[in-house]
């Protein structure tokens, strides 16, 4: 295990729901300082709604300078230009945010520092801070998000590649296309908190007030409601069949339109829950679905959801993403809404057997959070 490092995280939103970014930053810093960098220049902002209440969180979170919202870990929103294909914003980017990280190590940096990096595009950062070892954290194929320049991203990406000491990638596509890029490419496949979601099995959590006016048998859907989940595919089947409650929790965007699908009257939008709720809805649904479009994008994708409605107990009908087919012996797969209906019916129907479950949970107690990060110290 690392110990007394200071990692510089480049990622994401740390307010946004967790992620694996988020747990293995988390344990990370159990014995290490970590500098999170909310790092938001990768794609160029559009004029919708969501991508303007966006940028106002962001010049907000900007102005209040560097939060310490947990032991160890400090999050910097630093001011950069959200501009990736511009020669100019990404010498100003570069002069920013090296200006910025520098001044924050000043308060927090004890020991060595590492860079581990969660976005494809920070490659001209790097070399400036002493940094003794930069991880890639590869969880996504970020040429294939819509709204990014796909040529740019694939540049960046392997610049940072080439220039890394380690690759990390979350599923076998993301692997095969990177260690071309850097022979010190490893598979590890996402983790799961798994104490925190079996909660729904071994303690009698109550009904969340939101479910209790919703009829069994309950359907349900936690996570970002986005152009990569395919809402009509369950609205197709909602149609049919009125008996079934199909309730989505998660924020949903500009990317995707829930107006039809909200009049739908056993289609339930419960918008964004705090995650240490989510044991407690999984222990009143009767099933968990994944309902990924699959395109290129969701081929790479490794859903932690999955992990965490096993970890819960719950049965899953999912579409046949590649990563998810690689446990067909826990998850019922389907491609149609033909083919979803029918695995929700025999599901709701042969019932939910304890073999079943156990089988369930026992798969998923050896894939926690810490095995993964196990898996990456012994290759670090």
């Amino acid at each position: 295990m690392l110990t007394g490092k200071t990692i510089l995280c480049f990622a994401s939103g740390y307010d946004a729901p967790p992620t694996s970014k988020h747990h293995v930053m988390h344990l990370m810093a159990e014995q290490n300082i970590v500098l999170w960098i909310n790092y938001h220049a990768s794609r160029t902002p559009t004029t919708s709604s969501s991508d303007l209440l966006y940028m106002v969180k962001k010049l907000i979170e900007i102005a209040k300078g560097m939060k310490n919202p947990r032991k160890n870990i400090f999050v910097l929103t630093p001011l950069v230009i959200p501009l990736p294909s511009s020669r100019f914003a990404r010498k100003l980017n570069r002069f920013l945010l090296i200006f910025q990280i520098r001044q924050a190590l000043k308060k927090i940096r004890k020991g060595a520092v590492q860079i581990w990096s969660f976005t494809p595009d920070i490659a001209y950062a790097l070399d400036q801070f002493d940094e003794e070892k930069v991880i890639y954290y590869c969880v996504d194929d970020h040429a294939a998000f819509s709204g990014y320049d796909r040529v740019q991203v694939l540049k960046d990406e392997e610049e940072l590649c080439r220039k890394s000491d380690l690759v990390i990638t979350t599923a076998m596509v993301l692997q095969e296309k990177k260690k071309g890029w850097n022979p010190n490419t490893i598979l590890v496949t996402h983790g799961v908190d798994f104490h925190h979601f079996n909660r729904a099995v071994t303690e009698n959590l109550p009904c969340p007030q939101e479910l209790q006016k919703i009829p069994h048998p309950r359907l349900g859907f936690f996570g970002l409601i986005r152009d990569w989940v395919d809402v009509d595919l369950l609205w197709q089947i909602a149609k049919k069949r009125p008996e079934w409650h199909f309730v989505l929790i998660g924020d949903a965007d500009s990317s995707i339109d829930i107006g039809r699908y909200k009049e739908t009257t056993n289609m339930y939008f419960l918008g964004r829950k705090p995650y240490q709720d989510l044991p407690s809805f999984c222990g009143h649904l009767d099933l968990g679905l994944i309902p990924f479009k699959i395109n290129e994008l969701t081929h790479a994708v490794n859903p932690i959801k999955l992990r965490e409605y096993l970890s819960a107990g719950l049965p899953v009908v999912s579409t046949p993403m590649p990563e998810v087919k690689k446990y067909d012996h826990l998850v019922k797969l389907a491609d149609t809404p033909q083919a979803m209906e029918q695995a929700i019916s025999d599901i709701l129907n042969s019932g939910n057997s304890d073999k079943e479950r156990d089988a369930r949970i026992s798969a998923m107690s050896k894939e926690t959070w810490q095995a993964k990060l196990d898996l990456i110290n012994q290759a670090l």
